[in-house]
């Protein structure tokens, strides 16, 4: 099996590729999903936001939520790529990423991923999920 995985992702799907040769054709190892991710921003939030006392006085207030829902599933789901990417690379499987996603998403990968070691990490930042693998290797370096 080779050592060289390419990941594109986004907020919802996650396809992870090899290549035997390095110019060569992309094969499809696995695919993560995460369809919590397509969701709009308003099925995700129950409903109003809860209310508040002031800590003086009479008045009343929205409670906020630090993280949105949306933004929430984007980073559950980079998490949960981040743990298979380095139980992969921790038990032999890979030895190279190339991480493609969009900018928001690659740098939440980034922070789950952490830091790796004897693991060369590079990226593309381009969201390409939405193609097949033929249009896909055409977004990416000739040589691997």
């Amino acid at each position: 099996m080779s050592k060289h995985w390419i990941v594109v992702a986004d907020q919802s799907k996650a396809r992870i590729f090899t290549v035997d040769d390095p110019r060569g054709e992309l094969q499809e190892l696995e695919q993560l999903e995460h369809p919590v991710g397509r969701d709009q921003a308003q099925t995700l939030g129950s409903d109003r936001p809860g209310r508040s006392f002031d800590s003086s006085g009479q008045g009343r207030h929205a409670m906020g939520t630090s993280v949105e829902p949306k933004e929430q599933e984007a980073i559950r789901f980079a998490k949960q790529v981040g743990d298979h990417l380095r139980t992969a690379c921790k038990v032999g499987h890979c030895n190279r990423l190339l991480l493609v996603a969009g900018p928001h998403f690659i740098g939440l990968l980034k922070d789950q991923l952490g830091s790796l070691t004897d693991v060369t990490v590079t990226e593309i930042v381009k969201n390409l999920g939405q193609y097949d693998t033929r249009e896909i290797r055409t977004h990416l370096p000739e040589r691997l």
